[in-house]
């Protein structure tokens, strides 16, 4: 692995930071007030590139590596502190890479370029009201009739249940099969038989969370996303994209709390002297620095375990992936969150208003900590499982 970026990804990341200060820093407290990411933001991100970066070429994408993907989700992350703008990419880049490696030509050549152009949106329905990480045990039914699929039953807690309404699109949605194992479908949000609800979530308000209802829907089969009954292998297949993806975004948003405390502890003064000049105040920035960088090497090191099998269909180093992403998406989001919360404290009373603006990144990031694209504890069992063996998993 080469740790130095090379021309096009140091390039390409430049261009994203600069766009993140140009476009998504001016926008940022607006996305929070008014609840959503207005259009002319994701036609902007379109134009870059940014949406669902990993998409072929043929599809409406930039065929973009893991690597170069993750790195824009750094920028994207730093860029609008609230984390909403972040959620959208990293689904759209997550789950429009499996759907065009997993989906049939006809779906692909009908619902990604729209999704890439910013046009229609993309997202992943596994959640359901009486369980979440137990994924196993969901509810939900798909049955086959002919040449389509009938859907009934319910997910909660879903990103982008109103940008599929609003811009049109749909959610990768996993359901058993009464013939036996998981079915994966691509569910239009417009499709008859498909109700929403909003929740109110305390951040991340620019990118809309709430519940979906099938009743019955009629899905075509060429909505179908793997092999039938194989449905399963593809949703987590398309975690480990989105939780590496996550992981990048908590980087960035960390790195740039980071910034702001250090601007601020250079010109503050206190006693006579520059608040970085207490050891106290310094020490904990040290610390806190020397986290974030390990964890984003560490990330970049699953984006280039991604890259290099995954993305590929070589399933011979699962267990190495599986390590590599569930690690960093169990550090990730609480380095973040702990760099969010020490500079707010560094700030006084001024980091607990509106003015200062840590506080949008503080309630962005707390999504990732209970439970958005997995759970902490989650990431505990998958590691513990790959370190200690099955048996040693807590259920059977």
């Amino acid at each position: 692995m080469e740790f130095r970026l090379n021309d096009e990804e140091a390039a390409f990341q430049a261009a994203v930071r600069k766009f993140g200060d140009r476009v998504l820093r001016t926008h940022e407290r607006q996305i929070d007030a008014d609840g959503r990411i207005p259009d002319d933001v994701l036609h902007a991100m379109a134009e870059l590139g940014l949406l669902a970066m990993p998409v072929p070429t043929e599809y409406g994408g930039i065929g973009a590596s893991a690597v170069l993907t993750e790195l824009a989700a750094e920028e994207v992350g730093r860029g609008d502190f609230s984390m909403a703008t972040a959620v959208f990419f990293l689904l759209e880049a997550g789950w429009g890479y499996l759907l065009s490696r997993h989906g049939t030509e006809a779906a692909k050549r009908e619902v990604l370029p729209p999704v890439c152009r910013g046009e229609a949106f993309l997202g992943i329905a596994t959640t359901e009201p009486t369980g979440g990480s137990d994924l196993a045990g969901l509810k939900t039914t798909s049955r086959r009739d002919g040449a389509k699929f009938v859907l009934h039953g319910e997910k909660a807690f879903v990103s982008g249940v109103e940008e599929a309404k609003r811009l049109g699109g749909g959610h990768l949605t996993l359901s058993k099969s009464p013939a036996g194992g998981f079915n994966f479908l691509y569910v239009p949000t417009r499709s008859s038989g498909v109700t929403t609800q909003r929740f109110e979530n305390m951040g991340r308000m620019g990118i809309s969370t709430g519940g979906l209802t099938y009743a019955d829907v009629a899905v075509p089969d060429r909505y179908l996303v793997g092999s039938e009954g194989k449905g399963f292998e593809c949703a987590m297949e398309g975690f480990s994209v989105a939780r590496t993806f996550v992981s990048a975004a908590c980087i960035g948003a960390a790195e740039r709390a980071l910034e702001t405390g250090m601007k601020y502890i250079r010109e503050r003064t206190a006693f006579g002297q520059p608040l970085g000049k207490f050891e106290a105040i310094q020490f904990e920035l040290v610390d806190l620095w020397a986290q974030v960088e390990a964890v984003k090497w560490q990330c970049r090191r699953a984006a280039w375990l991604l890259d290099t099998y995954t993305m590929k269909g070589d399933r011979s180093h699962r267990s190495e992936v599986d390590l590599a992403v569930a690690s960093v998406k169990l550090t990730a989001p609480p380095i973040a969150f702990e760099c969010v919360k020490r500079v707010m404290m560094w700030f006084g009373a001024a980091g607990y208003t509106k003015d200062v603006g840590l506080e949008l990144g503080l309630r962005g990031i707390m999504s990732y900590l209970v439970g958005a694209e997995g759970g902490l504890n989650i990431m505990r069992i998958i590691l513990g499982r790959e370190l200690l063996g099955k048996e040693f998993l807590p259920y059977k």
